[in-house]
This record gives C-alpha cells, sequence and structure tokens, in this order.
C-alpha cells in the first residue's frame, strides 16, 4: 500500500474514533494530549461529519475542551427539522442554582489572575448555596441534600471530584467547559436571576410552613 494511502487510512481511522467520542461526551486536551493534537488536526473534517447529524463542534483551544451540541438553526428555515440527537436534559432548581453559583465564582477567580484550576471544599461550597436556601435547623441534612446535587453536576461534567486526604472533607474542580454553558450575557443578568431564585425559595419556604 503507498504511503498516502496509509496516511489516509489512518487518518479515517482517527476521524471515527474522535466522532465516536465526542458522541459519547467532552474531550479534554489534559485527559489525552495525543488525541486532542489529533482532533486539532482533523477539526475541518469532524465538522463537516458532524453537520450531517445536525451538529457542530464546539472546540475551545484556550480552555482544552471540545463538545459536540446540536446547531442552530432557525424557526423559518427551510426543509424537514431533523430529530436532536444531542438531548436536552432538564436540571432541577437546586442544580441550576449551585451551576450559577459555580459560574459566578470561576468568573471571579479568573479575574483575580491566579492558578488556572479553580478548587472548592465541599464546605466552601456549602457556604455558597447557604446563603440563597432557607434557613435549617438540620445541618446534615443540607449537606445530604448538597452532596446529591453535587453528585449529579459531577455526573454533568461540570465538576471533577478529587481524592481527598484522610480526615478532609471532599473537594471539587470547577471544570472550565462550564464557560461553554453559562456564558457572558448570562452572567450580566446574574444579579436579576438570584433575586429570582430568592423569591421562588422564599415562596416555597412560606408554602411549607402554611401547609
Amino acid at each position: 500500500m503507498a504511503e498516502a494511502e496509509i496516511e489516509s487510512a489512518a487518518a479515517t481511522n482517527d476521524l471515527s474514533a474522535l466522532v465516536i467520542l465526542l458522541l459519547k461526551g467532552v474531550i479534554y486536551q489534559e485527559t489525552d494530549a495525543g488525541l486532542w493534537h489529533a482532533l486539532l488536526n482533523l477539526q475541518a473534517r469532524v465538522r463537516d461529519y458532524v453537520a450531517v447529524l445536525g451538529l457542530e463542534l464546539a472546540l475551545d483551544e484556550a480552555e482544552g475542551y471540545a463538545f459536540l451540541r446540536a446547531r442552530q438553526t432557525s424557526e423559518d428555515a427551510a426543509g424537514p427539522k431533523l430529530p436532536r440527537l444531542v438531548t436536552r436534559r432538564p436540571l432541577s432548581f437546586a442544580v441550576s442554582l449551585l451551576l450559577a453559583l459555580l459560574r459566578k465564582k470561576l468568573a471571579e477567580f479568573d479575574a483575580s489572575g491566579g492558578d488556572t484550576r479553580l478548587v472548592l471544599s465541599r464546605d466552601e461550597i456549602v457556604e455558597l448555596v447557604r446563603v440563597f436556601l432557607p434557613e435549617s435547623s438540620n445541618e446534615a441534612r443540607l449537606i445530604d441534600q448538597i452532596e446529591t446535587h453535587l453528585n449529579k453536576i459531577v455526573e454533568l461534567g461540570f465538576l471533577r471530584k478529587l481524592k481527598a486526604a484522610a480526615g478532609q472533607t471532599a473537594a471539587f474542580e470547577v471544570r472550565r467547559i462550564l464557560k461553554a454553558f453559562v456564558d457572558a450575557q448570562w452572567l450580566a443578568d446574574f444579579d436579576a436571576r438570584l433575586a429570582a431564585y430568592q423569591a421562588q425559595l422564599g415562596a416555597g419556604a412560606a408554602g411549607s410552613t402554611n401547609e
């Protein structure tokens, strides 16, 4: 087989592997530098390939992550609408609140110009949330609830749980891909959104009291 044919076959295999992995989830530079390099080299072909499926490649070289998302189409676009290959997952109110707070914390962290990795302990995250929740006398129950929400966010890929040293509480790294899902415009309305969150929480607490 000619050298050009061998290189073409290798590129095709890499393309297939990349698309399959992207359909399964996010590709991170820090996880596999070789795979990331292959993606950078083949990104034009990946974009063309997934476009047929109604998807687009979201790739951030500076932050080191890539994923697939549904291609945006206008409501009056001609032709039949394709079924969604990447499904939308509705989030609970509490998980949405946590994501909002983590995104704000990440923005503040970036503005400080320090390290590139934002790591928060479970206790620090509990304190972030506590101010927006109704007062509770059951501290253990509150922590259990927040840990459940944190596990969901880990599952979604926005947090990475780190190994904790003996006697220490769990720690989490805020994955920078969160910036792709909670954008700058969203952050601009952050205060208004939190006011709405607090109003909703207050209404829920009042409802529970009146029952």
